[in-house]
């Protein structure tokens, strides 16, 4: 891999890297919105102190230098240079201040996952592998409440307290998806993206759905959980990938 020398004076080099790869990767598969979606890893062990991606600034053009660090606790972000945009800190900094089990946070409007975002019935059925994967482990909000900002965010914070949920499918917005690290995170996002269009297709069909037992999605769900070294060799892969078209993400 095309070694980035670091930029003096900024920590947390690696984190920076893989944060701002996940952020090209999301644009390149058009699972972001214009400079409206936010992805955010913390850095302490306290899960206090975060990166996130500046204020309006596209996925594609994300560099590890351009990353935010950001103390959640900090009443005055919002009124420094440079804040991030306040929706993000309203719901990325609730989270980091209240789940601390949440050490990334990535939250899209990609188009298949907000399609079951406005079904009325916003569940997503187990009819294969992939959308097997999340049976029992997302939550739905069916309470959306306008912009998150700090009180809706405090609000949405809250439907993560279990952890054994790892995706809350946003009513009438998107889905937001939490984990341990990015590599975690992202491959969490992508697959749950790729679920979700299986499920809409499915669905458009209108013929009746395959769905699999509680107990042979659970399995798989919890064979999926403990699947060796998915995520960290799909992050990898990535950057391997952006190394070898020049990319400029790891400067």
């Amino acid at each position: 891999m095309r070694q980035v020398a670091q930029i003096e004076n900024l920590t947390h080099w690696t984190e920076r890297t893989d944060l701002a790869a996940a952020s090209r990767w999301t644009a390149r598969l058009n699972m972001h919105e214009a400079v409206a979606n936010h992805f955010s890893l913390t850095v302490s062990d306290d899960g206090k102190w975060f990166l996130m991606n500046p204020n309006q600034r596209h996925f594609s053009r994300i560099k590890a230098s351009d990353l935010l660090l950001l103390d959640s606790d900090n009443p005055a972000t919002m009124n420094q240079p440079g804040a991030p945009d306040p929706t993000a800190w309203g719901l990325h900094g609730s989270i980091h201040r209240q789940v601390p089990h949440a050490r990334c946070v990535m939250h899209v409007h990609s188009i298949h996952a907000t399609v079951l975002a406005c079904l009325k019935d916003s569940t997503l059925l187990p009819i294969d592998q992939n959308t097997a994967t999340f049976y029992g482990r997302t939550v739905v909000d069916e309470c959306f409440g306008g912009l998150a900002f700090e009180e809706e965010g405090a609000r949405c914070a809250k439907m993560l307290f279990d952890p054994k949920v790892k995706v809350m499918i946003m009513g009438n917005h998107g889905v937001l998806v939490i984990g341990s690290g990015v590599a975690d995170t992202f491959n969490r996002l992508y697959y749950f993206e790729r679920a979700a269009e299986t499920y809409v297709r499915a669905l458009q069909t209108g013929k009746p759905l395959r769905v699999l037992s509680h107990e042979i999605a659970e399995k798989a769900a919890r064979e999926l959980d403990n699947y060796p070294d998915q995520a960290e060799r799909h992050l990898t892969e990535l950057k391997a990938i952006l190394d070898d078209e020049g990319s400029d993400y790891a400067s």
